[in-house]
C-alpha cells in the first residue's frame, strides 16, 4: 500500500467518523424519550396523572372544598387507595396549601397512608421545614409527654421517613427516655431509617432496653447502619434472657465476624448450656462465619445434636473450619 493511498484512506475514515458524530449529535438534540412524547400525549382526561393537581389534592383533603369533614385526627372519610394514588401521581405538584392537610395524615391509623404522606412532604422543602410547619410540629409531638402514645409513635415514624438529619436528635431522645415501649421501638426503627446510631450511640444503649422488641430492633440496626461503634454490647446479648435476642445476637456476631465472641458462642452450641435449638443453630452458623479454629471441636460435637437444624448448621460450618 502506497503512502499516498494510506493518507487518502485515513482521511476518508476521519471524515466518516466526523459525519457519524454530527448525525448522532443532531439525533441526540432532537431525541425525546417516547414515554414523554407518546404516553403523556395520549393521556385521557380522567387519568390520575392529569387529575393529580393542587386543586384535586385540596378537593380530596380540605374541608373548605367539601361540606363533609375529610380528615379528623388523621382519619379520612375517603378510601386510602384514592389518597395513595393521588399523592403518588402528584409527586411533582407544588401546593403549599396542601401541606397542613397532608401533615394530618402523618397520624392516620393506616401505615401506608402515614408513609406516603411523609414521602410526599419530604419533597417539599418550603412549607415543610420552615418555622411552625410540618417538620417542627412533628418534632414537638415526639417530645411532648402530653401527646398520646400513638401520636408520639407516628411522629417517630414520620421523622424516620422524612430522611432529614435534624430528626436524629429527637428520635434518639425518645429511644432512651420515652416511657412507652411502642414509641421506643418506633424511635429505634427511625434511627435505622436515618442510617444513624444517634449522637451518643443511643442505638447501642437500646440493646439493653427492658423491652424485647426494642432490643431486637436495635440489633437489626447493628447490621443495617453504616457506622456502629459498640459491638461489645452485642456480645453481651448472647446471654440475654430472651431466646429470640440470643439467636439474633449470634447471627449478628457471625455476620460481623467478631472473633471476640467465639468463646461465648462455643458455650451456646451445647444443649447443656442452651436449651433453645434455634439459638444453638445460630451459634454454630456464626462460628462457621468467623472461622476461628478454636471452635472446631464444638462444631464437630454439634453434628450429633438432637436437633436436625443444628446438625445441618454444624456440617456447613465444619467446611469453613
Amino acid at each position: 500500500m502506497t503512502s499516498k493511498f494510506r493518507r487518502f484512506l485515513t482521511a476518508s475514515v476521519a471524515l466518516s467518523v466526523l459525519s457519524l458524530a454530527a448525525v448522532s449529535s443532531a439525533a441526540d438534540a432532537d431525541y425525546t424519550h417516547p414515554g414523554r412524547s407518546s404516553v403523556y400525549r395520549n393521556l385521557k382526561d380522567s387519568s390520575l396523572e392529569a387529575n393529580s393537581t393542587a386543586d384535586s389534592i385540596l378537593d380530596l383533603l380540605s374541608t373548605k372544598r367539601k361540606n363533609a369533614p375529610r380528615i379528623a385526627n388523621g382519619e379520612a372519610t375517603f378510601a386510602p387507595t384514592k389518597y395513595w394514588t393521588m399523592l403518588e401521581h402528584g409527586e411533582r405538584v407544588e401546593c403549599l396549601d396542601c401541606v397542613p392537610f397532608v401533615s394530618k395524615m402523618l397520624y392516620a391509623s393506616n401505615a401506608k397512608s402515614r408513609e406516603i404522606s411523609a414521602w410526599w412532604l419530604r419533597r417539599r422543602i418550603f412549607g415543610v421545614f420552615g418555622k411552625g410547619e410540618a417538620y417542627e410540629q412533628t418534632i414537638n409531638t415526639i417530645g411532648n409527654p402530653k401527646a398520646s402514645e400513638l401520636s408520639r409513635t407516628y411522629a417517630a415514624n414520620a421523622l424516620g421517613e422524612f430522611l432529614e438529619g435534624a430528626g436524629i436528635a429527637p428520635v434518639s431522645r425518645a429511644l432512651l427516655n420515652d416511657a412507652s415501649p411502642m414509641v421506643r421501638l418506633a424511635a429505634a426503627n427511625a434511627l435505622i431509617r436515618l442510617n444513624n446510631q444517634g449522637p451518643n450511640a443511643e442505638l447501642s444503649v437500646a440493646l439493653s432496653d427492658e423491652d424485647e422488641q426494642v432490643r431486637l430492633a436495635a440489633l437489626n440496626g447493628v447490621t443495617h447502619i453504616n457506622v456502629f461503634s459498640n459491638v461489645d454490647r452485642v456480645v453481651d446479648l448472647i446471654s440475654d434472657s430472651s431466646a429470640l435476642v440470643r439467636r439474633r445476637a449470634a447471627q449478628t456476631l457471625g455476620s460481623l465476624k467478631i472473633a471476640d465472641a467465639v468463646v461465648g458462642l462455643i458455650a451456646l452450641t451445647s444443649a447443656n448450656n442452651e436449651p433453645d435449638a434455634g439459638v444453638r443453630a445460630a451459634a454454630v452458623w456464626a462460628l462457621g462465619q468467623i472461622a476461628d479454629t478454636r471452635a472446631l471441636d464444638a462444631v464437630l460435637a454439634a453434628e450429633n445434636d438432637s436437633d436436625s437444624g443444628v446438625r445441618d448448621a454444624a456440617r456447613v460450618a465444619g467446611y469453613r473450619l
